[in-house]
């Protein structure tokens, strides 16, 4: 029996997928609120492409990034809210071994590649703030181009190893995930062989990618401090400030909950195993859903289109949540080329 068992494991045709360990009962509240944010993000990231694609003025090189997040947003989530819902309302717990190690590049890649998409929005804050006249010189389109070929290569090297080295792993204890989807080191643990070498490169890839990121957008900030402080007026260094203030807060929510998701598995053992798998989700969730609002709603240029499309009291409650930036977008330009910058 014993055999027969190692067996069937060695190669296994399916996973099953656990859901959430002990939050059983709680399914259908939990579901709701991820089914909410879900469609918030998938009706946010096609207005962000729709008003870019069909307004002419909108083509320049911030709000191509802006279509890059968007996109990459797009395929996160539909990459693993679906089955998701599906264990939550349907019991569908079953995942094809190929469907799994399929799913499990698509998470870590795009989550690669939006990682080095704020990288890029970083660097084209950099160019705004510091050097202003210049800016559509400096990211032209082929440059712009450049800049997401080399994001999203980079991602798809860095994490085509991981399914390739999962599906060497001999997996002889169950076909039992712990997770709603296939994680990479929810997946690897499963194996009866020695997957250290599949820990150290995650840990490698991780470190490697996170850590450049972050030193980049690092650079990108001192800088902007720089030119921020060397402004006349207070006034204006909080004005120009405030512009960089929903990318600051997107780095945070993304990083985060991200950073302490991939660690907790390879280093956290005392971390309750159904609050890992709810920060997991969360983390694959939040950012693509408050993406469209950060950098849409609260971009001028975008949120006149959008109040265009509008009925009259959605255009009261936009006008409401927006606040002052248009004004602060406004005066913008006139700070700049005033200020004395480095």
């Amino acid at each position: 029996m014993s055999d027969s068992n190692t067996t069937n494991f060695t190669n296994p045709s399916t996973f099953i997928l656990l859901g959430i360990p002990g939050l059983e009962a709680a399914y259908v509240w939990i579901s709701i609120g991820f089914c909410a944010m879900y469609i918030i993000a998938i009706l946010g990231n096609f207005i962000i492409l729709f008003i870019v694609r069909t307004e002419p003025s909108l083509h320049g090189p911030m709000y191509y990034f802006l279509c890059m997040l968007a996109v990459t947003d797009l395929v996160l989530t539909t990459s693993t809210l679906p089955k998701l819902l599906s264990i939550f309302w349907f019991n569908s717990r079953e995942i094809e071994f190929s469907a799994c190690l399929t799913q499990l590049f698509f998470v870590h890649c795009f989550s690669g590649i939006e990682s080095g998409i704020l990288v890029a929005m970083a660097l084209d804050r950099y160019v705004a703030i510091c050097d202003p006249l210049r800016h559509s010189s400096i990211l032209t389109n082929l440059v712009v181009a450049k800049i997401g070929l080399a994001v999203v290569l980079r991602s798809v090297i860095l994490v085509l190893p991981y399914p390739f080295l999962a599906r060497q792993w001999p997996y002889c204890r169950t076909n039992v995930i712990p997770h709603t989807h296939c994680e990479h080191m929810a997946v690897v643990k499963l194996s009866c062989a020695d997957i250290r070498i599949s820990n150290y490169y995650g840990l490698f890839a991780l470190s490697f990618r996170v850590g450049l990121d972050l030193f980049f957008i690092t650079v990108s900030y001192i800088q902007i401090l720089r030119a921020i402080f060397s402004l006349p007026t207070k006034d204006a260094q909080l004005k120009t400030f405030g512009t960089c203030s929903s990318h600051l807060c997107a780095i945070l929510a993304f990083y985060i909950p991200g950073l302490f998701s991939s660690l907790s598995y390879r280093l956290g053992h005392n971390v309750p195993l159904h609050f890992h798998i709810l920060l997991a989700n969360v983390y694959l969730l939040v950012p693509p859903m408050l993406n469209p609002i950060i950098y849409g709603v609260r971009t001028k240029q975008i949120r006149d289109r959008l109040l265009r499309l509008l009925p009259h009291k959605g255009i009261q409650l936009l006008s409401w949540f927006s606040g002052s930036q248009t004004e602060l977008h406004a005066q913008l330009a006139g700070d700049m080329v005033q200020g004395p910058l480095p």
